[in-house]
């Protein structure tokens, strides 16, 4: 009886855990596409997706998400705050990366490539990668500690649907671009 009770336990804290990362991860994702998609000074003001994470609208993924789970306003200045400082040190993460994807263009243009070279330049992109990832991650962890246990829970069911819903027009999609017999 009381190893039942224990496994329920477990489980229950199982399934909290994998809804804090999903929805963490939701939220990352959803500050990370917008963030990168505000023009910055010198950039037409209009929708822009430049291949590095951007996305082809504003914050407004954000809002809709914070909208959801009915954050408050403190909630929503606190996360905001949370993600933007993130965003900005990824931003520059990312432009020291452009740095490294003209080395290894460099590289490969040479009637020789070197190896060794190319791989040191992997390496280092990788790496760059990996610091990105673990930034994302803490803005994550920091940004779910100002939700509550039900509003993580309503996020990570909300984007479990969104996902749903991708997968089936991707289903679609792939079914209408099949060859006809």
């Amino acid at each position: 009886m009381q190893a039942k009770s224990l496994a329920s336990s477990s489980h229950r804290v199982r399934l909290m855990a994998v809804t804090l990362v999903v929805a963490a991860a939701g939220v990352c994702v959803s500050v990370a596409q917008a963030q990168s998609a505000v023009p910055r000074d010198g950039e037409a003001r209009h929708h822009r997706h430049d291949g590095a994470g951007g996305a082809p609208f504003g914050g407004h993924m954000l809002g809709r998400a914070l909208d959801a789970v009915n954050a408050t306003p403190d909630q929503r200045t606190r996360i905001g705050e949370i993600m933007k400082a993130a965003a900005a040190d990824v931003r520059q993460q990312r432009e020291a990366s452009r740095g490294l994807r003209e080395q290894a263009m460099t590289l490969f243009a040479q009637p020789t490539v070197d190896a060794r070279a190319v791989e040191a330049v992997r390496q280092q992109m990788v790496q760059q990668h990996d610091q990105s990832s673990r930034r994302w991650t803490q803005a994550m962890l920091d940004a779910s500690a100002v939700l509550t246990p039900d509003q993580r829970k309503q996020l990570a069911e909300r984007l479990k649907q969104r996902r749903d819903l991708g997968e089936r027009h991707m289903r679609e999609r792939r079914a209408l671009e099949q060859p006809t017999r």
